[in-house]
This record gives C-alpha cells, sequence and structure tokens, in this order.
C-alpha cells in the first residue's frame, strides 16, 4: 500500500487538489495529512479518499472538525498511529513537541510530521522521521509517497 503524504495547505485549495491528483496517480490508496488546513474547501479537496487527518496549530475552532467528520474524513484528534504492512506509523501536526517525543520514545517506525514547512527523512533513534514538506509558504511545494513495506519513501513537487 502507498501511501501519500501532505500538510500545511494553509487554505491552497488548487494546490491541494494537484497534489492529490499526482500521489493518486502516482499509486496512493492511503493519505494522511498533517494539518494546517485552515478552511473547509480544503477539506472538499479530500472527500472521497481514505484520508486520516490530524489538524494542526492554524486549525482553530470546532467548524472544520466538524466538517471534517460530516463528509466523512477519518478526524484522529491531535495525533495518532496506524499499522500497514506490519509497521507503527505515528502522526501529528508537529507543534506538540510533547507528543512528539513520546512517539519517538515509544519506538515507531515512523513518525510524520508538518508544521516547520520543510521536507524531511530523517533516522531518530531507530524512528524514521518525515516531513512531506508544505503546500504553502514553501520554496518548493512537495508532497511524499511512503510505501512502509518496501521502506520506500519519495518526494513529489506540486506546481
Amino acid at each position: 500500500m502507498l501511501i501519500g503524504i501532505l500538510s500545511d495547505s494553509h487554505g491552497e485549495i488548487d494546490r491541494t487538489r494537484k497534489a492529490m491528483r499526482q500521489l493518486v496517480a502516482h499509486g496512493c490508496t492511503k493519505f494522511i495529512h498533517l494539518g494546517d488546513v485552515e478552511i473547509v474547501e480544503v477539506l472538499d479537496e479530500l472527500i472521497g479518499f481514505d484520508v486520516s487527518l490530524v489538524f494542526g496549530n492554524c486549525d482553530w475552532g470546532v467548524r472544520l472538525h466538524d466538517y471534517a467528520i460530516n463528509v466523512g474524513i477519518d478526524v484522529r484528534d491531535g495525533a495518532d498511529v496506524l499499522t500497514i504492512a506490519g509497521k507503527r506509523i505515528a502522526f501529528l501536526h508537529g507543534h506538540d513537541e510533547k507528543k512528539y517525543q513520546s512517539f519517538l520514545d515509544d519506538g515507531v517506525s515512523y513518525l510524520l510530521h508538518g508544521h516547520t514547512h520543510e521536507k524531511r527523512d530523517e533516522m531518530v533513534d531507530e524512528t524514521r522521521c518525515i516531513n512531506p514538506g508544505a503546500l504553502h509558504r514553501a520554496a518548493v511545494y512537495t508532497v511524499a509517497v511512503l510505501d512502509p513495506s518496501a521502506d520506500s519513501l519519495e518526494f513529489l513537487e506540486v506546481e
């Protein structure tokens, strides 16, 4: 299973749409959005896909949360862990440093985060830390494709 990872849309509807199209064309069937969507129209671009979502520090109020739930998006409050291909994949936006550290201490296989707007692929002890980059306020807009069964990661540039 290929997992499409995106983050930090910050209201960029068209760029989020393009990112989803690229990830689908690349063969992704599961998607994880790491937060900072900001507006419901970004959530509209995720409808109909197998998306798990955490909200970020720019996603205020219950309106986004309730809307996402109502349109069938799998909202994970704050952070969560999925097991795919036998690998534990933790994900959060990245602004909660205590939760971030607790995932590292737990030794998850992958720790996905956004927040910094900088792509990252780095081992910290036994955990592979991945940031797909951002769809807003970045030198290059990027998303990532993770294949946990092959332990491979590829960054895709979104134009």
